[in-house]
Formats: C-alpha cells, sequence, structure tokens
C-alpha cells in the first residue's frame, strides 16, 4: 500500500507515518525503484499497533524502546513484556485520575439538580 493508502486506512498524516518511520517505529519500509513508500502486510501490522497504543497515551519513547527491543528477536521477550507492564501501570494511574474527575463532576451534577429541585418546590 502507499503512503496515502495507509493515512486513510489508519486515520494518519502521511506526516506522522513518515514521522513514526524517521524516529524508528516503521523500519525498514520498502520503497519502490522510483522511491515512493510501499507499506507491507507487516509495516501496516505495525502501524495499527503503534496507533493502539499512542491511543493508549503510551510515550513515544517506551514504543521506540519496544520496537528496537522487537527487532532484536525472543531474546527481549522480559524486557519488552516490562515495558508492557511499566506502560499498563501508567495507563492505570491515568484511568484513576480521570475516574476520580468523572466521580466529582457526578457529584457536583448531582448536588446542582438537588438545589434545582428544591427551587422548583419552592415556586410552586
Amino acid at each position: 500500500m502507499k503512503i496515502a493508502e495507509v493515512s486513510k486506512v489508519y486515520g494518519l498524516s502521511a506526516d506522522t507515518l513518515r514521522y513514526y518511520e524517521r524516529i524508528g517505529l516503521l523500519p525498514n519500509v520498502t520503497r519502490t525503484a522510483s522511491g515512493i513508500r510501499d507499506y507491507s502486510e507487516q509495516d501496516c501490522a505495525r502501524v495499527q499497533f503503534v496507533k493502539c497504543m499512542r491511543g493508549a497515551h503510551v510515550s513515544i519513547e517506551a514504543l521506540i524502546e519496544y520496537m528496537a527491543l522487537f527487532e532484536q528477536g525472543d531474546s527481549t521477550l522480559e524486557a519488552r513484556k516490562a515495558i508492557l507492564e511499566e506502560q499498563r501501570d501508567l495507563v492505570r494511574e491515568r484511568i484513576a485520575e480521570m475516574q476520580a474527575g468523572l466521580d466529582r463532576l457526578n457529584y457536583k451534577i448531582d448536588n446542582y439538580e438537588e438545589m434545582i429541585a428544591k427551587e422548583r418546590e419552592m415556586r410552586a
């Protein structure tokens, strides 16, 4: 697939795809004789993985480290697992923070609903 097709399929800009390639998240993207990127199924699977991880707010630095280890093969399985576990812990922390914020919002909304109901009762 050409970069425009990959961009459309995965909802990432061509600039983002080029950036991911430049920093090592998408190494060795094949090029045609005229120099046009031609993404393989493996490249597309990597794009999908990186997009998913970025959607979970996994840092670029962690992804670069993970992908470098991935390129080294199965001798890095434990190290890759450790990176994913660390990132999972960070996601859990963000979820807990967001849940606390949501709980506070719900509390405030409930409080306003009670105040509005009391005001309506007083008017009636």
